[in-house]
């Protein structure tokens, strides 16, 4: 089949994650909870074919790959065109803080105005067209192969429009939660389509991990 395979997977959870703090490029860790995750991630996907996996540069994904790397032995490439949409000034904060602080960007920024950037930030616009940009540079080289995306919620966000053709603007009904396995499929002609969005059954299988801790 002329079509390329793809695993995308979210980071594992971090301290920010929990606090509600905007991360951005922000390079935060994974928690404990986060690297449990990644172990359970990478336990569930580890006899899964993988030609390759690649990842965003910031450690919070890196280590969520290299979790599936050394579960499954698929070579694990970094690629920094799979960060997270860059928040700029807004990095670290909360929404409450920028609402209090700059309701009118606030605003613009709930309502998911595409061409709205944070100062020294990435406008939704920005950030749709460098995602499409790496999914088709990357899904090219693998045709008849499946891979694997370890990115960030404001990622595979914009995958899930990507493939289901949705607005920038439509109302998110999806999870995006940590760790969660979602596939797609890839085609030269007409881009990405949806196989399997938000499994998280991995995660319930906490016992055995624990034990391990």
């Amino acid at each position: 089949m002329n079509a390329t395979r793809i695993i995308a997977i979210r980071h594992g959870e971090t301290d920010w994650n929990v606090g509600a703090r905007i991360q951005g490029h922000t390079d935060i860790a994974l928690n404990s909870t986060g690297h449990r995750q990644a172990r359970q991630m990478a336990a569930a996907l580890a006899d899964e074919p993988l030609h390759h996996i690649y990842s965003s540069d910031l450690q919070r994904a890196l280590a969520t790959a290299q979790a599936l790397a050394d579960a499954n032995g698929a070579k694990l490439t970094i690629d920094a065109r799979l960060r997270e949409r860059c928040f700029g000034s807004y990095e670290g904060q909360r929404f409450a803080d920028v609402e209090a602080a700059q309701p009118q960007a606030a605003l613009r920024w709930r309502k998911r105005d595409p061409a709205f950037a944070p100062p020294s930030g990435e406008s939704l616009q920005a950030l749709q067209a460098r995602i499409a940009h790496v999914v088709h540079a990357l899904a090219s080289q693998h045709m008849g192969q499946q891979i694997a995306l370890v990115a960030h919620g404001g990622v595979l966000d914009t995958l899930y429009r990507l493939a289901t053709r949705q607005d920038l603007q439509a109302p998110r009904t999806w999870e995006l939660a940590n760790t969660s396995i979602n596939r797609l499929l890839w085609t030269p002609d007409s881009g990405l389509a949806l196989v399997g969005w938000g499994d998280t059954s991995h995660l319930q299988q906490t016992g055995m991990d624990e034990l391990t801790n």
